[in-house]
């Protein structure tokens, strides 16, 4: 080989190493970094991350200060517009319409079932379709919320009947609306104007967005507790661009800080709904949880309005649907199981 070959492939070679040495990873949400434990959460990713892998360098804009928009963070990542993301994944139901999952009422009733799902099958299968579609999913967070009304607590479909109510998902809206209650699908960051200005009853959200946007002295009644009809998944996402650029080492880096930012995700959501319950009587908020009748109605409506939407959407999402189902009584069976006594011998 001539010696200016050789010279020109280590220049090459080096530049490569260079490149991937001196990445940055971009990291777009529409959270508060501090008050909203999605935000913190993400921070304990970052600091983790560079921990394992100084070769990465992070940055995070928070509160979409990169100038996205909440559901435009979706189309940067697939162009290559931005190299990570954390937005709630049904968000992305109008480029990847089995998203909706993610947020189909009264699937996924408790915290503890939510983070069991990600050693089933259903994780891979999520997984499968977000990289079919240039994303790829880091991290396994799922948030708990409910109801928070102004006029009158809420037990079953009934009790929305003539309510203004967001609920941050169409197909969730669709159930809503066959009880009665008009839906407006309000920004995030709007919901607290929206509340004081009169256009807004009540909603659905995470304890988590109840508490950091201190909702607490708009409003007069909540639901807290398991059943949920209401459960979010929202995964820090990484563009496939991205994770292919990454070293072989670079990437167990970024799995093994998913994993204690999981952790710390899931504490501070069980913490959550503690808080809220301690803000809440703080401002005279009456708490309730669904009795185990109300949520079966809930149940039943969104079995005939959101859940047959979202079949609707796709052959694949019907499939998913019915593997999750079947994923998900599989786990009940295991627990009635491991609760019954054991038979004397």
């Amino acid at each position: 080989m001539k010696p200016w070959v050789k010279a020109l492939l280590g220049a090459a070679m080096c530049l490569a190493f260079a490149s991937a040495e001196a990445q940055e990873i971009r990291i777009s949400h529409h959270y508060d970094d501090t008050a909203d434990a999605r935000g913190r959460a993400t921070r304990v990713f970052v600091d983790e991350a560079q921990k394992l892998a100084p070769d990465l360098k992070f940055r995070i804009y928070p509160k979409l200060s990169l100038g996205l928009t909440s559901v435009g963070q979706l189309d940067a990542l697939q162009s290559q517009g931005v190299e990570m993301a954390l937005l709630p994944f049904s968000y992305a139901a109008e480029k990847i319409p089995e998203a909706s999952l993610a947020l189909l009422p009264g699937l996924v009733p408790s915290l503890e079932l939510a983070q069991k799902l990600k050693s089933t099958e259903l994780y891979n299968k999520l997984q499968e379709i977000a990289q079919a579609n240039g994303v790829r999913i880091i991290t396994w967070w799922w948030s708990p919320g409910g109801f928070a009304t102004k006029a009158r607590p809420i037990t079953g479909p009934e009790s929305v009947a003539g309510l203004r109510m967001r609920a941050a998902d169409p197909i969730f809206e669709r159930m809503l609306q066959a009880a009665g209650a008009q839906t407006s699908q309000i920004p995030l960051p709007a919901m607290r104007s929206a509340l004081e200005q009169g256009t807004l009853d009540g909603l659905l959200t995470a304890y988590e967005t109840y508490v950091a946007l201190q909702l607490g002295d708009l409003l007069k009644f909540a639901t807290v507790g398991e059943p949920t009809i209401w459960m979010l998944f929202h995964p820090l996402l990484m563009a496939n661009s991205t994770w292919d650029r990454l070293t072989p080492a670079q990437q167990t880096a970024i799995n093994a800080a998913a994993e204690v930012a999981e952790t710390y995700f899931d504490t501070t959501q069980r913490e959550a709904e503690q808080r809220l319950i301690k803000s809440a009587q703080a401002s005279g908020v009456a708490i309730r949880q669904l009795t185990k009748g109300e949520y079966e109605a809930w149940l039943d409506l969104a079995r005939r309005t959101a859940w047959a939407d979202y079949v609707r959407k796709s052959p694949q999402a019907g499939k998913l649907l019915l593997d999750t189902m079947q994923i998900i009584m599989g786990e009940y069976k295991s627990a009635d199981d491991q609760e019954k006594p054991k038979s004397s011998p």
